[in-house]
């Protein structure tokens, strides 16, 4: 494959031309398997091209853990060759958590995290125009607002808070009222982003025994669609950081 702007030839399908600094794929889908990783770069609309990275998984808790960690550094450092705008993940959860760890791109789950997904690749290209959406720049810390300062379930409710603020297209996130009257429970601190409105934006839920706490979140959605979308990344998330 040679660079689209200047045609010098680039090494992998999609790489970032360091040549005239100009990027070859917008985003990258990743189609992740346990032993098997398949990355599919797309600009705009169009699959540019393929590479697969595979593993042998090994047996035993630590061989295991520093064989899957070593595989999904693997596949980051083939997205990041890449420097695209978003990545968007399908499969296997392990492999997943793993790779996000090591990534600072906006990062989206594709299907929900108990849906199987035929083709990942075209279910992203169905979903292309979240790309329309405000992409909010600001430090997660820095989109906590309103008249109400606490935060019910102490650490946990922080990470929770923190976990939604991240998402990139979540403008503010507006702490509400502790109600200290729901039924108790031992289940520890348990989060999740509700149904989204007519404009877009959700509310984060937080449970902590018997206080429940709703949280306003403001996103850049225009709609309940994409603001289900939102919805849908952030439990996710929040599910992936053992708060549900």
């Amino acid at each position: 494959m040679e660079c689209r702007q200047c045609g010098s030839p680039l090494e992998r399908p999609g790489d970032y031309c360091l040549v005239c600094r100009t990027a070859n794929a917008d985003a990258v889908v990743l189609d992740l398997d346990r032993d098997r990783a398949t990355l599919t770069m797309l600009d705009d609309d169009e699959a540019v091209g393929e590479t697969v990275v595979t593993t042998t998984p090994e047996d035993g808790d630590e061989s295991g853990v520093v064989e899957l960690r070593n595989f999904a550094g693997r596949v980051a450092d083939e997205v990041r060759r890449k420097r695209p705008e978003e990545v968007y993940a399908a499969g296997d959860r392990d492999v997943l958590r793993a790779t996000r760890d090591q990534l600072r791109y906006s990062f989206y789950r594709v299907g929900g995290r108990n849906d199987d997904v035929d083709d990942p690749v075209e279910a992203v290209l169905a979903r292309r125009d979240d790309r329309a959406l405000e992409v909010v720049e600001a430090a997660p810390a820095e989109k906590l607002g309103g008249s109400h300062s606490t935060l019910i379930g102490n650490r946990a409710g922080r990470t929770a808070v923190q976990t939604v603020a991240g998402h990139p297209h979540v403008k503010k996130i507006i702490p509400g009222p502790i109600d200290a009257g729901g039924s108790g429970s031992r289940t520890g601190v348990r989060a999740k982003a509700t149904r989204a409105d007519e404009n877009g934006n959700v509310r984060l839920l937080l449970r902590d025994g018997s206080s429940v706490q709703e949280n306003r979140v403001v996103t850049t959605a225009m709609d309940r669609e994409m603001g289900e979308r939102i919805r849908a990344d952030l439990d996710d998330a929040l599910a992936e950081a053992g708060l549900q």
